[in-house]
């Protein structure tokens, strides 16, 4: 049986935000006394760049884009958010103080590459991510801790520099509750709520069939650190992988095609059948440079009404564009926030995007 095309990147991206609804977040009990939010920051697509002609440098335009968007991550808690974007008049409401950073993938511009000099780029383009970044928020440049997957650009066939690197950096990450067996997926909680990163796509085990990128094994790491982590079905669960999902939502069939995409639907319909009676209440990724916020639904249709809430969010650093944007969240008893801050100069000035994309949560 043949599937109906997958749409292609633009006709996707052209799909307008949702509407978005009530999520069922429970974690807190209504009895419990006020407790500061999980705050935390989403990134991803910096896309650091060494210069090619003279590999153990970076490129000016990568270098000042960067440190300028870690500048930014360290000033913004403390700030006030304008009313525009859910704060108040009435009452000042101020970011709070980040648990860390969640970067969701394309840390580095040429991971994808092969020829001569590249090997020397990549790692450039890596050790810039780590001195800036750093792991803890006491090692390098930016003053949070950083919680990383990789992207199509840092390893598209599933090895290299920075996968060695992030598993490098997962034996000595701080807080993990769970890593995979092959040392690249893991968990962690801040608070009640319960973390997931699970690199480029999500897919794996014995009846994988993935397209373009290989999920390493993701899906079952997935399911046994739900069993284990997640198992009371009031518990807050966030998910982070780098490539869009609604795109390749489709029938699971065994066209050809689809082995040639980058997420194959098979694949994802495990992805999403595993969520199942758990209480996902924000899925996360990168990739597509450009925001977008819907309900996953298991389809691709972004103006589902029911489903989990995904964020997807823009490209915060690319060398090639001055408009660039973060996220910032807080999830609490009683609702999820998102907001997005954004520039237009590459970092030089920002300003919240005036809107706040909220999701009640029922407490029982």
């Amino acid at each position: 049986m043949s599937r109906a095309p997958l749409a292609s990147r633009r006709e996707f991206l052209a799909a307008s935000t949702a509407a978005l609804g009530t999520a069922c977040l429970p974690a807190w009990s209504q009895e419990s006394p006020p407790q500061e939010p999980v705050a935390f920051f989403l990134i991803g697509d910096t896309h650091y760049l060494a210069k090619k002609e003279l590999p153990a440098e970076l490129d000016l335009a990568s270098q000042q884009v960067t440190s300028r968007l870690i500048d930014t991550l360290n000033r913004l808690p403390g700030t006030e958010i304008p009313e525009a974007a859910g704060g108040s008049q009435a009452a000042p409401v101020k970011v709070a103080a980040a648990r860390g950073l969640i970067h969701a993938g394309d840390i580095i511009d040429s991971g994808d590459k092969n020829g001569p000099g590249l090997a020397a780029m990549q790692a450039r383009e890596f050790r810039g991510f780590t001195e800036d970044f750093g792991l803890t928020g006491r090692d390098g440049k930016l003053r949070m801790p950083v919680y990383e997957v990789h992207g199509n650009h840092d390893g598209p066939r599933g090895e290299g520099v920075v996968l060695d690197g992030i598993k490098a950096r997962n034996k000595n990450r701080p807080g993990l509750t769970n890593l995979s067996a092959n040392g690249l997926h893991y968990s962690w909680d801040w608070g009640p709520v319960h973390f997931i990163n699970l690199g480029i796509v999500v897919g794996g085990g014995a009846n994988t069939r993935h397209g373009r990128y290989n999920p390493l094994d993701s899906l079952p790491f997935l399911v046994e650190d739900l069993k284990q982590h997640a198992s009371d079905p009031k518990r807050p669960v966030v998910i982070t992988h780098h490539v869009d999902v609604a795109r390749y939502s489709g029938a699971c069939d065994e066209d050809p095609k689809a082995a040639a995409g980058e997420w194959h639907a098979c694949d994802v319909r495990g992805f999403h059948a595993a969520l199942a009676g758990f209480n996902i209440v924000a899925i996360l990724y990168g990739h597509t440079h450009v925001r977008n916020i819907y309900k996953w639904d298991g389809s691709r249709d972004t103006k589902a009404q029911a489903g989990v809430p995904v964020f997807n969010t823009d490209n915060a650093a690319h060398f090639h564009s001055k408009t660039q944007a973060l996220m910032y969240f807080e999830i609490s008893p009683r609702e999820l926030i998102a907001r997005e801050y954004a520039t237009t100069d590459a970092w030089e000035t920002g300003r919240w995007t005036p809107t706040a994309w909220r999701f009640p949560i029922a407490v029982s």
